[in-house]
């Protein structure tokens, strides 16, 4: 699966669509986000099961702030539209790929039974 463009109009319905995103906020003038941007679409297909987007955060301004989004790049991890991961800043691929594998291992049954207490 190819790396998703969100924006306003696509966001929501692609969150709420998918049970597993990862997405990297960026932003075109950001350095590391440039750098990162490789790293992300090369483990992106190592998990095609999983929905993989990115926000540009210079254009998509209203998804940042409301998600506060403040330092690029920034991963979010979302499974069952459940925010469980959020760091700024560029992973390395080992880390990145660590994150994804411990986020495929998550029983979210148990998460959802954990939030509900």
């Amino acid at each position: 699966m190819s790396i998703v463009e969100l924006s306003k109009d696509n966001f929501e319905q692609t969150v709420t669509g998918h049970d597993f995103v990862i997405i990297d906020y960026w932003s075109p003038w950001c350095a590391p986000c440039r750098s990162f941007a490789p790293v992300f679409e090369k483990v992106a297909k190592d998990f095609p099961e999983i929905l993989f987007a990115m926000v540009n955060t210079e254009e998509e301004q209203e998804i940042a702030t409301k998600l506060n989004i403040r330092t690029v790049p920034t991963v979010m991890i979302l499974r069952n539209q459940i925010v469980f991961f959020k760091q700024p800043g560029a992973l390395s691929e080992s880390a990145l790929r660590e994150v994804v594998c411990k986020a495929v291992e998550l029983d979210m049954d148990d998460v959802q039974k954990q939030i509900k207490e």
